[in-house]
């Protein structure tokens, strides 16, 4: 069987599980009275189930099962599998983590220790920058260096996607194009550990909007937004920092550059307000262009088209074949969907 087989078989099971199950996730939130109640910072108007994460993490594990069933790991080094584990297992901590916050409304000094320390254990197994590729520079070791700068990395990117979590649709659509964008320069630079789990979590994403864009169905909640930010920056780490490609570096901060920038900018603008950057507000892109006077779905289409740009970049700038081309298309779509926001604002 082709290597590549994997991968899809990876995606189509991720997706069908997701699919599957989320009406259930929902009927039993529903029931259990486990509902995201409307306030002054949310968008919603009704109370939503917030349990879908529990449909993401489960098809993301199930579809990564059924490829080691079938053989699909023996196509790896050992060291390459043992990787897969790694995030895998890392994937469930941090998943736990946000399932609690879900359940039990933790403090964020909590929900930050408990991620310090799963980051923490990730790296010890194998999720590591120890290197970086520099221009001009070569390769430089890392040393003790490792560890601060990789947890920094894989938290900062647990709580980016967290963050942007605030409109239907949004942060699964943003999840689902940068896995895919991962998924194409994981393979181009034969990595195929990181690209068995960027397929299944593709999969997974892609698969839960049909439940949760806009109007919203069920919304992923915490433990779906921490298990897939923790794993859209392993997969970067281990499918893409961990090569020693020049430009391998760059790759997954230009792919998760939104939520990267949205971060940074929100943080930057709560202290320069003196106000603590744990304390949630309306000052994130998304709730900027609503203010602007755009509709929900154009808001998130046009993040959408935003984070597919910067995603063909990455690959146009990694070699892939094609890649000017894909980066030429996206940068067009994303002119029409400019076009299309400055157009609402200025009738706004």
């Amino acid at each position: 069987m082709p290597p590549q087989i994997y991968h899809l078989i990876a995606f189509l099971f991720a997706a069908v599980v997701v699919l599957w199950t989320t009406p259930d996730v929902r009927n039993i939130g529903i029931k259990s009275g486990r509902l995201d109640k409307p306030n002054d910072r949310k968008v919603h108007q009704r109370p939503m189930v917030r349990l879908g994460g529990v449909s993401i993490f489960t098809g993301t594990l199930i579809s990564l099962l059924i490829v080691w069933w079938l053989g699909g790991f023996g196509i790896l080094p050992p060291e390459k599998e043992w990787q897969i584990w790694g995030i895998t297992l890392g994937g469930i901590g941090f998943f736990l983590i946000g399932l609690a916050d879900d359940l039990l409304n933790l403090s964020a000094i909590t929900r930050l220790v408990m991620q310090i320390i799963i980051a923490a254990l990730a790296w010890k197994v194998g999720v590591s920058i120890d290197f970086l590729s520099i221009p001009t520079g070569g390769i430089i070791q890392l040393g003790w260096w490792s560890l601060p700068i990789t947890v920094v990395w894989l938290v900062g990117m647990v709580n980016a996607i967290n963050w942007i979590d605030g409109l239907d649709g949004l942060a699964a659509g943003v999840s689902g194009i940068a896995a895919v964008v991962m998924l194409v320069a994981a393979l181009f630079m034969q990595q195929p550990a990181a690209a068995l789990i960027a397929a299944a979590l593709a999969g997974a994403s892609l698969g839960f909007l049909r439940y949760n864009f806009n109007p919203a169905q069920i919304f992923m909640g915490d433990g779906g937004s921490y298990f897939m930010g923790f794993t859209l920056a392993a997969v970067g780490v281990v499918g893409l920092v961990k090569t020693a490609a020049v430009t391998a570096v760059l790759l997954p901060f230009l792919i998760l550059a939104v939520p990267i920038v949205d971060m940074s900018a929100v943080i930057l603008a709560r202290l320069r307000r003196g106000k603590s950057p744990f304390v949630a507000d309306k000052s994130h892109l998304h709730h900027r262009l609503l203010r602007a006077g755009l509709s929900h779905r154009l808001t998130v289409l046009f993040i959408y088209s935003l984070t597919l740009w910067v995603g063909s970049l990455a690959l146009a700038i990694a070699g892939i074949p094609s890649g000017i081309a894909y980066a030429c298309a996206a940068t067009s779509l994303l002119s029409y969907t400019g076009w299309k926001v400055w157009k609402h604002s200025r009738q706004s």
